[in-house]
This record gives structure tokens, C-alpha cells and sequence, in this order.
């Protein structure tokens, strides 16, 4: 009863005012594997509810002071989240009947049968575990999707998940933008003891820094304007299962740091909060940066980088793949075929399939995505080479990524153009005339250069940004 996968929904908070009943309830509870709190008031058990999470309350409908079903009342209204059991040895069938209105769970009669207990608290938690996996599914952003392919490269990667699965270690993985990072931690939290918890994702780049905070512990009722009601933040919403930090390295210092002490305790505290609380959270993160660079020029805490990379996992980029390319290709044009009512799902001539094989991807498998799904609208059945967009239907030789050109035999390097520049200045420099010169050749079109360069929009306009690069300059 006390495995990893179990772990998700066990802490239960006892309410009766009866010594004996709640001795009772708590050996049989802590007997199955249950965490038991008990209290004599339901003025006691609101100060709890708000200090960590709870996923079933046993409450007593005739309580001194403010009674169950008042309490039950209250409790929906501020933690619908939570479930509710009453239980009485005096209530009337209007009692019953309230309580039920009100959005009890179950109503248990003394004096209480054993199994009838269990069960009815077994129940309880698995239906709290189904709410909190369907909110982390919304949260997630996407599906399962399966990691298909056979070449080598993958394969290396199918076995390190398999090693590291299992252990509980924390994972970083890096690579390439497109290259499928998120279906790598998705399939690390498969292959775990913690699969039957959620999975919940943060893209730590599409949250502005003033809101990652609140995002990731949640924050109370009031405490900034807009705070209407309190909010659980992805680190309670991760309880028991996997937290993907993905784009780690766009997360601002201030927010490291929280994250860190968050790893370091396994405590978190919301935003305008007094009270700290315990979540058991796996935490796998990913990002496209050389995260040691970016340590070395102070925009990532070192204490963090090595707390996150316990084990380094790198995506392979799509070049590096081999025939997977094809494999990928024709899984993603039939789901694009069902999902566009395309019948019969278009395939490929043999003279596409080398040129597919001989473009570099530079967008990985996300442009290899979006390709499908244009092919499956445009072209038509089979696929021909005029199908084929131009920088792919011209491709001549595996393209490789673009390197400094080498001098004419006999030229020398000019060194000397480079004065006493650092070497962070002669990289910058580089960059910037790469990135400029790119700009021209689209005409300053952001979306085309970022393909030309292989990485996300939003990541080229911070990069524009950070090399003071405008149309105007």
C-alpha cells in the first residue's frame, strides 16, 4: 500500500469530537497506509486546509460549535477540491439528505463497520486521484505521444530512460529546439513508480517572471490584485507525480532561487502565504540553452544547475536520425489525414523519400510535423518532388549545420580584426552579424529567419532584444 504510485491521494483528516472514534479511525486508516490527522472542532480543521493539501476529510455531522453540515458547506465552497465524508449516530434522514445536497462524498453510519470505512475512503481518494490528473492533463498542454523510431540514436535514449526511470533521480534534458524533449520526460514518468500520478508541465519561457511564482506555488486569496481566490500551483498540482519545467533556462534568477529551496526541502509556499507545506514532486527538467554557459555568465544559479542535472539526458537532433525521419513522417501525415478526413492517407515516392533523407531538419521534428500536415492539405497522392517545399526539394547532401568558412588554401586568418576582444565579446559578435545577416535575406521576417536558424520565435526576438538588433538600427 505504501508504494510510489500509491502515494498521490493518502492524507486523511478525522473530525469528531468522540476520543475513541477517532482512535479508532486512525489505527484503522494508518493500518492501510493512510496519513491520519485528527481534530476535535471543525474551528480546528479550516487553519489545516489551508496550510497543505489534503485529500479526504471523515467529519462528524453533530460537532460542538459550528456543525458538520455547516462545516461540509464551508469546505465545498473554499476547497471544492477536497471530498467529504460525513458520519453520524444520530442523524435523520433530512440530515443524510442535506448533507448529500451540500456535496458530501458518502455519509457513514455509527457505529462504523470496518470495511465499509475502507472502502468508502478507498473510493474517496481514487476519485481525487482521477480530479487531479484530469486538471494536470489540462494544464500539460498535449498527449502521450509515443517516441517512434529505431535508429541508434533513439535506442541510446530508450535505454537511458529505462535506467533512470525507475529511481527517482531528477532529469535534465537538453537539445535542440523540436527535438521532442517533453515526449522524453513524458516517457520517463510512464516507465516510473509515480505513472498512476499526474503529470504536470510548465513552460517556464510563455510565463511572464512577474507570474511564475504564483504558477508554480500558487498563491492566496488577496494576495495581489487580481487574486480573487486562492490558486494551487503546479507544485501541489505535481504532488505524487512529475513536474516538467521545460525552458528552465528562460526562468528568471529570482525565481531559481525558489525553485531551488523547493528541491532542497521538498516545502513550498504560496504567494501571500504564512504557512510552508510538504510536496513529494519528481521534477524533470528541459531546455534548448548550454546551461553551463549560461552559468558562466551569471543567468543560472550553479547550485541550481547541478541540484536539476543529476542525470543528463540530450535529444538527438532529427539529422542525426537516420530513417527515423520516414518513420516519423508517415505516423504524422496518417494522423493528419484522420484528422483532416483525408482518405486514402497520402504516401511517398521513392525520389521524395531521398530528399527527405538528405534535408538537415534544422526545425527537428516540429517542422517535420508541420510539413506533414501540409503535405496532407496541398499536395497529392502519392507525394511528388513539386509537393515538396523548395529548400527540401533542392536539398543536395545531408545538409549539416553551418560553420565559420575556412580560408583558401594559402589565405591566412585575419586575427588581427578582432582586436583584444573577450571571448564572450567575439562570440556576440559572431552572433550578431550571423543572426543580421540572416535578417536581411528574408527582408527582416522574424518567423522565416527563426526557421533559417533553427530555433523558436520567441527565442529570436529575445536574442534581438538582447543584441540591441532592430530594422531601424
Amino acid at each position: 500500500m505504501a508504494e510510489a504510485q500509491d502515494r498521490l491521494v493518502r492524507r486523511v483528516i478525522v473530525v469528531d469530537d468522540e476520543k475513541n472514534i477517532r482512535r479508532t479511525l486512525q489505527m484503522v486508516l494508518e493500518g492501510e497506509g493512510y496519513t491520519v490527522e485528527c481534530m476535535e472542532s471543525a474551528e480546528d480543521l479550516f487553519p489545516r486546509l489551508s496550510e497543505s493539501p489534503v485529500d479526504a476529510v471523515i467529519l462528524d455531522v453533530r460537532l460542538p460549535g459550528m456543525d458538520g453540515l455547516e462545516a461540509l458547506e464551508k469546505i465545498r465552497a473554499e476547497n471544492p477540491e477536497i471530498s467529504v465524508m460525513m458520519m453520524s449516530g444520530h442523524a435523520t434522514l433530512n440530515d443524510a439528505v442535506r448533507a448529500t445536497r451540500l456535496g458530501a462524498f458518502d455519509f457513514l453510519e455509527k457505529p462504523l463497520d470496518r470495511e465499509r470505512v475502507l472502502v468508502a475512503v478507498r473510493n474517496c481518494v481514487e476519485r481525487r486521484s482521477l480530479s487531479a490528473r484530469v486538471r494536470a492533463l489540462e494544464i500539460a498542454e498535449g498527449g502521450d505521444e509515443e517516441m517512434l523510431g529505431a535508429s541508434q540514436a533513439i535506442d541510446r535514449i530508450r535505454e537511458q530512460i529505462g535506467k533512470v526511470a525507475a529511481t527517482g533521480v531528477r532529469v535534465l534534458i537538453t537539445g535542440e529546439s523540436g527535438t521532442g524533449k517533453e515526449l522524453i520526460a513524458r516517457a520517463v514518468h510512464r516507465a516510473s513508480r509515480r505513472a498512476n500520478g499526474p503529470f504536470v508541465k510548465v513552460n517556464c519561457a510563455a510565463i511572464p517572471a512577474e507570474l511564475i511564482e504564483s504558477e508554480l506555488f500558487g498563491h492566496e486569496r488577496g494576495a495581489f490584485s487580481g487574486a480573487v481566490q486562492r490558486k494551487r500551483g503546479r507544485f501541489e498540482l505535481a504532488d505524487g507525480g512529475t513536474l516538467f519545467l521545460d525552458e528552465i533556462g528562460d526562468m528568471s534568477i529570482e525565481a531559481q532561487a525558489k525553485v531551488l529551496r523547493a528541491l532542497q526541502t521538498g516545502e513550498i509556499m504560496r504567494v501571500g502565504g504564512e504557512r510552508v507545506f510538504h510536496v513529494d514532486v519528481r521534477v524533470v527538467a528541459a531546455t534548448n540553452k548550454d546551461l553551463e554557459e549560461e552559468v558562466q555568465r551569471g543567468g543560472f544559479r550553479e547550485d541550481l544547475f547541478f541540484r536539476l542535472s543529476v542525470v543528463p539526458i540530450k535529444a538527438p537532433p532529427l539529422r542525426d536520425r537516420g530513417n527515423d525521419i520516414l518513420v516519423l513522417l508517415r505516423a504524422f501525415l496518417n494522423h493528419f489525414a484522420q484528422e483532416h478526413a483525408v482518405i486514402p492517407t497520402p504516401i511517398l515516392t521513392p525520389e521524395v523519400e531521398a530528399k527527405l533523407l538528405e534535408y538537415s531538419f534544422p526545425g527537428n521534428v516540429r517542422e517535420l510535423r508541420n510539413l506533414a500536415e501540409r503535405l496532407v492539405i496541398l499536395a497529392g497522392n502519392p507525394i511528388q518532388l513539386a509537393d515538396l517545399p523548395p529548400q527540401i526539394a533542392g536539398a543536395e547532401g545531408r545538409s549539416r549545420p553551418p560553420t565559420l568558412a575556412q580560408p583558401a588554401p594559402g589565405e591566412a586568418i585575419d586575427v588581427a580584426r578582432y582586436g583584444t576582444m573577450t571571448l564572450r565579446e567575439l562570440r556576440e559578435a559572431v552572433e550578431r552579424d550571423y543572426i543580421l545577416k540572416k535578417l536581411e535575406e528574408t527582408g527582416w521576417n522574424v518567423t522565416r529567419t527563426a526557421e533559417l536558424l533553427g530555433i523558436e520565435r520567441t527565442n529570436l526576438h529575445k536574442k534581438l532584444k538582447q543584441l540591441g538588433l532592430r530594422k531601424d538600427a
